[in-house]
Formats: C-alpha cells, sequence, structure tokens
C-alpha cells in the first residue's frame, strides 16, 4: 500500500541550511519582549536588548529569576526589614550588561551611581517585595535596590544607603 507521504531525507547540507535560515529568522537581541508593563529598563552597554534598543524587564521576567531574600535594618525603617528579589548581578547577565558603572534612576528623578563591582562583591538585590508583599510606588516601589546591610559592617555606610535607590525605574551601563 502507498504512503500518503513519501519518506524525508535529510543531509548535512540541508539540516545546516535549515539552522542557518532559522538563526537568520530569529531576532537578534535573545530576550523575549515583556508582556507586561515595563517596570524596569537597562540601557547603555548592554548585549541583550528587547525593546527599542534596551533590555526591557516587566515584573513576570524580574520573578523568572533565581529570587532572594534577606532580612536587614535599615535606614528606612524601624524594624530590621525582609527583601525579595533577583539579585543585581542577575538581572544584569540576564541583559548581558559589561560595564564599569551603572546608573540608577528613580521615578522621582534620584540618581546614583554603583560601581559594577558592588554587583559582584555583595549580594545586592533588585526587590520588588517587602515583608512577602509587593511594593507600591506609595511605599518606595515597584523596585528598591538594596544591599544585605547586615552582612558585613562595611555596608552599614552612607556611601551604601545612597546607593540604594527606591522607586527604580531604570539602569544605564557604563
Amino acid at each position: 500500500m502507498p504512503t500518503a507521504f513519501p519518506p524525508l531525507k535529510f543531509s548535512l547540507r540541508r539540516t545546516l541550511a535549515l539552522v542557518a535560515a532559522l538563526l537568520l529568522w530569529m531576532p537578534a537581541w535573545g530576550m523575549q519582549p515583556p508582556a507586561g508593563p515595563v517596570i524596569l529598563t537597562i540601557s547603555g552597554k548592554v548585549g541583550s536588548t528587547n525593546l527599542q534598543g534596551v533590555a526591557a524587564f516587566d515584573l513576570a521576567m524580574l520573578e523568572a529569576l533565581p529570587q532572594r531574600s534577606f532580612v536587614t535594618s535599615t535606614p528606612w525603617y524601624k524594624e530590621p526589614t525582609k527583601f525579595t528579589g533577583p539579585l543585581l548581578r542577575d538581572v544584569l547577565a540576564a541583559a548581558k550588561a559589561s560595564g564599569v558603572a551603572l546608573e540608577a534612576m528613580a521615578l522621582n528623578d534620584y540618581k546614583t551611581s554603583i560601581p559594577m563591582e558592588d554587583a559582584r562583591q555583595f549580594d545586592v538585590i533588585v526587590a520588588h517585595r517587602i515583608n512577602d508583599q509587593p511594593i507600591s510606588v506609595r511605599t518606595k516601589g515597584p523596585l528598591f535596590i538594596i544591599y544585605p546591610f547586615d552582612t558585613t559592617p562595611e555596608l552599614k555606610a552612607a556611601k551604601y544607603y545612597g546607593r540604594s535607590a527606591w522607586q527604580l525605574k531604570s539602569l544605564k551601563v557604563d
């Protein structure tokens, strides 16, 4: 009985041509576009973009990265507070960021400079939860760059407090 379809014949040449065509068709940025509202953009020296030349993240994209939590004392809260979010270094890795400094910008136009070395040396997180609750804009959200101040005496200094940025909206990699 004849088959409805002839058997497929694969050759190395055809397979390589198909792979090459798929690679040319795929977007060059390598990141999926955000499905929800963008809450963080990373610009400057980034190797992976997904929206008009920047790496744009919605909350789901940040939540998809490995999450960290720690409790730390801060100058902004009376009691030690629990913060949860991805490590800053993981967010930067997702954007394939490479540089020596970050300029963090908040919704209220506060700017601070953060050495890239801080992201490597300390477990700095981009918190999207405080005490297991989403951070609203009214309560310093939606994102808050926070250092684990209680892990080492070195971090309990104005220099590191000033590098923490609440209401974070963007990072520029220099």
